[in-house]
């Protein structure tokens, strides 16, 4: 179970460095970021921060091989000085938490389950069409009876 206070922070610290993404940091590298997560470690010490960026940046660019995360992770690792300081203040804190940025992985995880879903059901609909005609093995009646000629 996570401690209350440091969920406390992480929610302060999302909401922080999401205002001023919006509204201070006005770099063009930086594309249309949406942090998703925020984990900060049981002293409070490192703050994790995790985004996601649409491909684009300001100056609409398209996005490179990576969907832009490139120009992205430059723009935040430049800002995380100004964002490291906007924290503390706010915050108040005895030690202000270093920050790290990480792209969120969820989208990709999200597409490649789909891919594998959509996988699984063109193979079972392939071992469907094989089976339309199949017989079973033996006889339709795989149970002995007693023979009426017997009695």
């Amino acid at each position: 179970m996570s401690n209350p206070r440091i969920a406390k922070l992480e929610d302060q610290i999302h909401k922080i460095v999401a205002q001023m993404l919006e509204r201070r940091v006005k770099d063009p590298r930086l594309g249309f970021v949406t942090i998703t997560e925020v984990r900060v470690t049981g002293d409070g010490r490192e703050a994790t921060i995790f985004y996601t960026d649409l491909g684009r940046s300001l100056d609409g660019r398209e996005a490179d091989a990576e969907g832009g995360v490139v120009d992205t992770a430059a723009a935040l690792e430049s800002a995380k000085g100004l964002l490291r300081t906007t924290i503390g203040q706010q915050l108040g804190l005895k030690f202000t938490p270093s920050l790290t940025f990480v792209p969120d992985a969820t989208e990709k995880v999200a597409a490649d389950m789909e891919d594998l879903l959509a996988r699984v059901q063109a193979e079972d609909a392939d071992l469907a069409a094989r089976r339309e005609g199949a017989q079973f093995a033996g006889d339709a009646d795989p149970y002995r009876r007693p023979n009426p000629d017997d009695e």
